[in-house]
């Protein structure tokens, strides 16, 4: 099965399928183990087109903690664990792993409440929430880029950061402004 870069049109059951599989994590987890369960990416934000993967970000009191004692529970729901992350601030779990034979469904990112890895999706998911105008030209840019780099997640992921880092960027700017 390929692993193929797909935009697909907004899916409104998107919201459901994140419900379900929250409380899915919800009972895995004991409750102290994590603080927040959000959904964000695409599918989270209202009639935007989409790769069709629900993004969970788990917020945990400690990654380090996490990473002794959340790994066999989030397996053992599906999930398959990327132990060879390069970046030690987070964890990433994917349901549905090609080429195995199974389509991605769901994406798991764990991190502490206090990093980056946690802030800038909210931002960048309440930004487009509020701003129909920039959420109509990350669409624009995510199909231009999906054709561009229809085998290549890694470089389809890069070539958006910029877009995402000037939305953060405007977020930041306007929950300042409205805090003075």
């Amino acid at each position: 099965m390929s692993d193929e870069v797909e935009i697909v049109s907004y899916d409104p059951r998107w919201p459901d399928l994140f419900a379900v599989e929250e409380k899915v994590l919800r009972n895995a987890l004991p409750p102290d183990a994590f603080i927040a369960i959000e959904h964000t990416g695409s599918t989270a934000i209202p009639g935007v087109a989409a790769k069709p993967i629900i993004d969970i970000f788990v917020a945990v009191p400690s990654i380090l903690e996490a990473k002794r004692t959340l790994v066999a529970p989030i397996k053992a729901i599906g999930y398959v664990y990327w132990e060879d992350n390069p970046n030690p601030e987070r964890m990433f779990f994917v349901k549905g792993m090609p080429p195995f034979g199974a389509r991605r469904t769901h994406h798991v990112h764990l991190c502490e409440p206090s990093s980056e890895h946690w802030s800038r999706p909210l931002l960048f998911r309440d930004y487009l929430r509020q701003h129909p105008d920039q959420a109509r030209k990350y669409v624009e840019l995510k199909r231009d880029l999906a054709k561009r780099f229809r085998d290549d997640r890694e470089g389809y992921t890069a070539a958006k950061d910029s877009f995402v880092l000037d939305i953060v960027a405007k977020a930041r700017n306007e929950i300042a402004r409205a805090s003075s």
